[in-house]
């Protein structure tokens, strides 16, 4: 595989040696500044790159970009909870591109995050938590409360409905391939129509 050789002008479009006016000879490029950070080469010198290692390096920068976006998320919120309370839930809206499972959930507000679901058995509504929610390629899957949701336990911190808490979705698709989603969830005050699920939640937190 024939090396290239990489060199890093002032400006993309001025490929001048350094600290002439003599243009770079014929197979020698700028490199573009992403490539200069991803490799950590710095500017205004000259260097053997093999054509290999840069299609490879663009080949990985692309995979991560892509990876990032395969689940979208949407209208994501967490209830606000009153000092000493212990649990809370996140509900958000969840559509992969492919088949993709939500393996876990982690946020520094809460010593323990869990994927739970809620669902009748008989006459009884039961809440447990799940090794991972699967997430069909095309579909909105909801967590929402009184269905699955994201379980926020032994909170650090009341959670005040004029704040945002960071959360971290990990997800494995097909191939088992990990990405992470980075989110600002706002915090909300609980409507009356959610008094049941709140209820659930701190039952549930309690014996933790």
């Amino acid at each position: 595989m024939p090396a290239l050789r990489v060199c890093v002008g002032t400006h993309m479009h001025e490929p001048f040696r350094t600290g002439t006016k003599e243009p770079l000879a014929r197979g020698v490029v700028p490199m573009p500044s992403t490539i200069r950070r991803a490799t950590g080469i710095p500017c205004q010198r000259t260097y053997t790159m093999n054509i290999k290692h840069l299609i490879t390096l663009f080949a990985f920068t692309a995979a991560g970009a892509l990876q990032a976006q395969t689940v979208d998320v949407k209208d994501a919120w967490a209830r606000a909870t009153v000092q000493g309370q212990k649990a809370s839930g996140a509900f958000m809206k969840l559509t992969a591109k492919q088949a993709t499972r939500l393996v876990s959930v982690s946020s520094p507000v809460a010593g323990i995050v869990e994927v739970h679901e809620m669902k009748m058995e008989g006459d009884v509504m039961k809440m447990r938590a799940i090794t991972g929610l699967d997430l069909p390629p095309g579909q909105t899957v909801e967590l929402k409360p009184g269905g699955y949701h994201v379980m926020l336990l032994d909170l650090k911190t009341a959670l005040r409905a004029d704040q945002t808490i960071p959360v971290t979705l990990l997800f494995k698709n097909a191939q088992g391939q990990e990405s992470r989603q980075e989110l600002l969830v706002p915090v909300r005050a609980m409507g009356a129509a959610q008094g049941g699920h709140q209820g659930g939640h701190q039952g549930h937190g309690s014996k933790h």
